[in-house]
């Protein structure tokens, strides 16, 4: 009807909470608010230098994780592994633009000490205020699951494992008999779905959970017109759990809902700050390791005959194909249809590369890659294209981690999935960490990656 008058039915996205807004500031605000105030008060005056350094901090911490869900302890070592590799990314741009001498030491060591503490005492204050507000009576919100099988349950577990949204679980609704309903949830039930709308009216339950599998439909239909005479929010909650969720969100085209399931996390801005974030790392990291390239050149010139870089063919960008560059630490140079994996004590590996290969010097090389485009510095690790023909038709989404660039280390190798994959599982599991890296990726996770890359590096011996 409405459309034969000129109007649109348009379906939006859920505009972003509060809390969520509040939380996207907090942590670049403590952050550069800390700065400031030790400055003030050792007297030190707010140069061209300090402005240009708070600038930095900012765009490296914005937007900040929403943590006030977590508890207080994940919270604690959160916040400290993502302001260590903060500290080490300017360090090293410090470093790079031998600009550290600008700065008031004792200013900056203040400054380390108390933002990590301010920043947990503040998610801390806020979350206890978050949970009181919500604990209100006026501020409470009653909901009801239409739908007593598995996914209903996960629903009403949500609303247990969070506190801080005020909402209270009052049962389920369903059709079914208690033998063909999840057993915990037939404990809970309330009625059938015919006595949903009186139940709601009865005692004023504010929001319904329809859990429905889409089989159900003329059931919805006629759910919804008897929810709709009353005044309760509803909601839908689709049985997705089969599939991989990859940055799942709701897209409005000219008036058309469209559900994206399957995308790239790097759209927008995001992938404004992934490029500049890979260009400006990498350049520093290159200049820092320019003398350590040499040598090993070098070592490999003289260690054994051949060339000093390894070309090789991997799947890139939406499993375009690309030259990934390592340094040579094997007699031979496998690129063909069929390529078998380095084992431990691999006779092809020489000695000079096995070393390489153990400290993962011999992917240096790939922050030139980053630099032309073709990677970048975090992202699932790219597989040689005879192997990915191989596991894309063994492993289900295996393909989905080409959505975005490959990296020289990833969520999978601070894991210790590093080297060999000599089984379905191993892959399998990369498989699985890559996936939730895409799902939840942001500037401070890559961050964290490459600080704990560090670590893995030299005291990881699954690499060889």
């Amino acid at each position: 009807m409405f459309e034969d008058r000129g109007y649109k039915r348009t379906f939006y996205s859920a505009p972003q909470s509060v809390t969520s807004l509040f939380a996207a500031f907090l942590e670049p605000s403590i952050t550069v608010g800390v700065f400031l105030g030790v400055s003030a008060w050792f007297d030190e005056p707010i140069g061209r230098s300090d402005l240009t350094l708070c600038l930095l901090i900012f765009a490296l911490t914005f937007p900040g994780r929403n943590r006030f869900g977590d508890r207080p302890l994940n919270t604690a070592v959160d916040i400290s592994s993502s302001w260590v590799s903060l500290l080490f990314i300017l360090a090293l741009c410090g470093y790079a633009t031998r600009s550290l001498t600008l700065f008031n030491g004792q200013v900056l060591l203040w400054w380390m000490l108390i933002t990590p503490t301010l920043q947990w005492l503040a998610y801390f204050g806020f979350r206890k205020a978050l949970r009181y507000a919500a604990s209100r009576p006026e501020n409470r919100r009653s909901a009801v699951v239409v739908g007593a099988g598995n996914l209903g349950v996960k629903v009403a577990q949500a609303f247990r494992a969070r506190g801080d949204i005020g909402l209270e679980f009052l049962g389920y609704f369903d059709d079914r008999a208690d033998d063909r309903v999840d057993v915990d949830a037939a404990i809970q039930r309330l009625g059938s779905l015919k006595q949903v709308a009186p139940f709601i009216r009865e005692h004023g339950v504010h929001e319904v959970y329809i859990t429905l599998p889409l089989g159900s439909q003329p059931r919805i239909v006629e759910l919804l017109e008897q929810v709709q005479g009353t005044t309760a929010s509803v909601f839908f909650v689709p049985d997705v759990f089969g599939i991989s969720i990859i940055q799942g969100r709701l897209q409005d085209m000219n008036g058309v809902p469209v559900v994206g399931l399957c995308e790239t996390p790097f759209t927008g801005t995001n992938r404004l700050v992934k490029r500049v974030s890979d260009i400006v790392l990498a350049s520093c990291i290159l200049v820092l390791i320019a003398p350590v390239l040499a040598l090993i050149a070098i070592g490999i010139k003289l260690s054994s005959p051949g060339p000093v870089i390894f070309r090789q063919r991997r799947n890139g960008l939406d499993g375009g194909e690309i030259i990934v560059y390592k340094f040579r630490s094997m007699r031979t140079q496998d690129d063909g249809d069929v390529i078998r994996q380095a084992t431990k004590d691999d006779e092809r590996i020489t000695p000079f590369g096995a070393f390489l290969r153990r400290t993962s010097l011999d992917e240096l090389p790939q922050f030139i890659n980053v630099l032309q485009g073709r990677m970048s510095i975090v992202g699932p690790r790219p597989h040689a294209v005879a192997h990915n023909e191989q596991y894309r038709q063994l492993i289900k989404a295996y393909m989905v981690r080409h959505k975005v660039k490959p990296g020289i280390t990833g969520w999978a190798q601070i894991h210790g999935l590093r080297g060999e994959t000599n089984t379905i599982e191993k892959m399998q599991s990369r498989v699985e960490y890559d996936l939730e890296y895409l799902r939840n990726w942001s500037l401070g996770l890559d961050l964290q990656i490459i600080a704990r890359t560090v670590k893995v590096v030299f005291f990881d011996r699954n690499a060889y």
